[in-house]
């Protein structure tokens, strides 16, 4: 009969285990700075590869095969582009206050927007 007990106390440790490691964890403040300054910088490298292109050399079959290069370089420098958009607006969005969620989607259109040019601009 002791034995129910002792498979109570197994499953009592595994809930504090998983309490414990389940726990929220507080990035470090810097975090938002380091990650942006990272997705700047695959951004620009990525940009940097497509700049070389020209589209009137894929045209010329020896070339074909740096194609797939280019094709990465436009991917990776569309996805850091818009994740620098997207954690740029969440960080203006956490300064404001709006209650309105008309006024909320409004504003962060527009901030998606602007930062989507000051983006594409460099």
């Amino acid at each position: 009969m002791s034995g129910g007990a002792d498979q109570a106390r197994p499953l009592g440790d595994l809930e504090g285990l998983l309490r414990q490691a389940l726990a929220p964890v507080e990035p470090p403040p810097d975090l938002a700075e380091r990650l942006e300054g990272t997705l700047t910088e695959i951004h620009g490298l990525a940009t940097g590869e497509l700049e070389g292109w020209e589209l009137s050399a894929m045209r010329d079959p020896s070339r074909w095969p740096q194609i797939p290069r280019a094709v990465a370089a436009a991917g990776i420098a569309t996805g850091a582009g818009a994740a620098l958009v997207v954690l740029r607006v969440r960080a203006q969005q956490r300064k404001r206050t709006a209650t309105d969620p008309l006024d909320l989607v409004e504003s962060t259109m527009r901030a998606a927007v602007d930062e989507t040019r000051r983006l594409l601009d460099r």
